[in-house]
């Protein structure tokens, strides 16, 4: 590791190939106080890029805003997405300074933020600590928490399944293809409906889930379908079946959509003799997080995605 770690800080070199990708994406700009916005953004992402790799995690900045002219223009963006986890925002800290300043426009849709300190020359950028929450946008660096408690701090936010290596035949433990489904020893009649309407690049997987004693260790699978639109974004589908040679749902069985922070973004909930019930088809760009809860009473079963 060439970087340095004191008192949980962490300083990161800023070479040539920093300040030669900070020169280039400069160059589209030409109001001055967005070149120089720009320029230190930049310097912040490439510092934390290094320091998370240095930690032996992934980085996808390409997928990122502050990678992308438009978003550069129009906002104050240095945003960095941690593969399988999630978007942080690397705020460059000038020498002097005693506090982080985070921009209202990057206030949502992060995991945290991190305040990078430049040093004069430029040469190097030291890692302070990080936040959790942009609160007000002023954060004292003082009350920073270490980049220790970072790394327990993202834990909470990896997924179990990164939807766009599904593209690739990667899936992680317990989604199988319907057909490994059908021949298990409980044969399933499972069939994604509507499925003429879907891509014929569409991959789909099954999940069994066990609903628990409440609801009598009865079994659902929850069936998902992607299929991409774009380099970055991907068209999900998501069906919830019965199982066991039931030919209904439970009624009131709810299945939901949520949004990163919890928030409920669809909703639908099984009639009597609903023998399937499905979310509106939905698209998700790289990087964003969401999960499905299916659940009755206080029963509830979560499965957290990435795209």
């Amino acid at each position: 590791m060439t970087g340095t770690n004191h008192s949980q800080k962490f300083t990161a070199p800023l070479g040539a190939s920093a300040h030669a990708q900070a020169e280039q994406f400069c160059q589209q700009q030409t109001d001055p106080e967005k070149v120089r916005q720009v320029y230190l953004n930049t310097l912040a992402v490439y510092a934390v890029k290094f320091y998370l790799s240095c930690m032996g995690l992934e980085t996808e900045p390409k997928a990122t805003a502050s990678h992308d002219y438009v978003m550069q223009t129009l906002m104050d963006v240095a945003d960095l997405i941690i593969s399988g986890v999630g978007t942080v925002e690397c705020r460059p800290v000038l020498p002097g300074a005693s506090t982080m300043q985070i921009p209202p426009e990057v206030w949502s849709d992060r995991i945290g933020y991190i305040a990078v300190q430049l040093d004069p020359t430029l040469s190097t950028a030291t890692l302070l600590g990080f936040t959790p929450k942009a609160g007000t946008g002023e954060v004292l660096l003082n009350c920073l928490r270490s980049l220790d408690e970072f790394l327990v701090h993202i834990r909470q936010f990896q997924v179990d399944v990164p939807l766009h290596q599904w593209l690739h035949n990667f899936f992680s433990a317990g989604w199988q293809t319907l057909e490994e489904l059908i021949r298990t020893p409980q044969p399933l009649a499972l069939s994604f409906r509507s499925e003429s309407s879907l891509p014929e690049s569409t991959v789909k997987r099954a999940k069994l889930l066990n609903l628990g004693l409440q609801l009598g260790q009865r079994s659902v699978a929850l069936l998902v379908a992607v299929a991409p639109k774009s380099e970055a974004t991907l068209e999900i589908s998501v069906q919830l079946h019965p199982v066991a040679g039931e030919p209904y749902l439970p009624p009131e069985l709810e299945l939901k959509l949520l949004s990163s922070t919890g928030d409920i973004l669809q909703e639908v909930r099984s009639r009597p003799q609903d023998n399937y019930i499905q979310l509106k088809r939905f698209w998700g760009h790289t990087g964003e997080q969401f999960a499905i809860q299916v659940g009755m009473g206080e029963v509830r079963i979560t499965e957290t995605f990435v795209v």
